[in-house]
């Protein structure tokens, strides 16, 4: 059987949602979107919200909004999805690596210590894989060091971390409505704030400088970071499906657990403490990790590595000849970072994923360390 990677959690709602849109005749932002926002600052608890076009516009928006500009540094874990480091580059400004620890791969925050410059100007906690960085030690950091904290949750929706949102313990918090995010709206993001005057801030930035559309005189530089009613339709019965898809994924994770218990070559992560857990994936570390995706692939199964090191990537080797310290660029700074990448494996975990695709997946696993020969295994 082919198993996809990911796959939406989509019926017949959502086309009665973009349906109804469609009746109405307001395309742009309009009555679902507001709702949306409404539920959304309910869901996380916060008085002010704003939409942007994807997860990395977000980012981009919250940076702008916390006024990181060139010539600042903003720290970011080495393990991420790219897009929290360029939306740093966007705005600008410089993404300066940490190491992540070698736990669960959350930001190490005893690895930002030396970090820190006179251009250091916010940290980037990513709260990753579905569990929460442990934003006790972030806050406090920054405290000490009088930085901005902007929260990567693009992965977190539905996330707690000591009771509370994942996203909302910094000055702004970022999320994702990706196609493989907790829930869709197919493109994307969102950006929470406690701050009355940081979100006025976004409103001008994601209008085109102006708090309302209708008008033509713009008090300052802004954007167009808005979504569509139709996008804002399909996220309000996505937000209907919520409890239903975070039970579903917690339940296919304690089959994934049950199944995979007696293989010794694999350990699941341990969860950050005081974090709960909305399944990204399942996470795992395993021995020939190389092999066994390729293994996976080949009986139809799509898997993905950790997140390649930001490090090592060939798209930030300017900011190694930039900054003149090439040897901060080195594997032998973020061999947690590197441990991860190269024995990481990620596994399907989407809602609609049987039982019988889970035990085939497992199966599948168990076939491939069998196989190994006795002197590999």
């Amino acid at each position: 059987m082919f198993i996809p990677q990911v796959s939406p959690y989509l019926d017949e709602t959502e086309v009665a949602a973009v349906t109804s849109v469609f009746r109405d005749n307001w395309l742009t932002e309009g009555p679902k979107t507001k709702e949306f926002s409404e539920r959304l600052n309910l869901l996380l608890q916060t008085p002010f919200g704003v939409f942007a076009p994807n997860g990395t516009l977000a980012l981009v928006l919250g940076l702008l909004a916390i006024d990181i500009k060139a010539g600042d540094e903003v720290i970011v874990p080495d393990i991420t999805f790219v897009a929290s480091a360029n939306a740093v580059i966007l705005v600008g400004a410089t993404p300066v690596f940490a190491e992540v620890n070698s736990s669960n791969f959350q930001i190490d925050i005893t690895a930002c210590e030396g970090l820190i410059t006179k251009r250091t100007k916010a940290i980037m906690p990513v709260h990753l894989y579905g569990m929460a960085a442990n934003m006790e030690a972030v806050i406090k950091f920054a405290i000490t060091h009088n930085l901005k904290v902007i929260e990567d949750a693009a992965q977190a929706i539905g996330v707690t971390y000591a009771s509370k949102p994942a996203g909302t313990f910094g000055d702004v918090g970022c999320f994702s409505f990706f196609a493989d995010k907790t829930i869709t709206t197919g493109e994307g993001g969102y950006v929470v704030t406690r701050h009355k005057e940081i979100y006025e801030r976004l409103l001008l930035l994601r209008n085109q400088g102006r708090l309302q559309s209708g008008y033509f005189i713009h008090p300052s530089i802004g954007y167009n970071f808005r979504i569509t009613d139709l996008q804002a339709a399909i996220g309000l019965t996505q937000l209907d499906k919520l409890s239903e898809i975070i039970r579903r994924k917690l339940e296919i994770m304690e089959f994934y657990k049950t199944n995979l218990a007696a293989v010794k070559e694999i350990r699941f992560l341990p969860l950050e403490s005081r974090s709960t857990y909305v399944p990204f994936r399942t996470v795992l570390l395993c021995e020939r990790a190389s092999e066994l995706i390729n293994y996976l692939l080949a009986h139809e199964i799509q898997t993905r590595t950790f997140f390649y090191p930001l490090h090592k990537q060939p798209c930030f080797a300017f900011l190694s000849k930039q900054s003149g310290q090439s040897s901060t660029f080195d594997n032998a700074f973020f061999p947690n970072a590197c441990y991860g990448y190269e024995h990481g494996l990620c596994l399907p975990v989407f809602p609609t994923l049987s039982r019988e695709q889970v035990d085939y997946v497992c199966d599948t696993i168990k076939e491939f360390y069998v196989r190994l020969p006795p002197l590999l295994r």
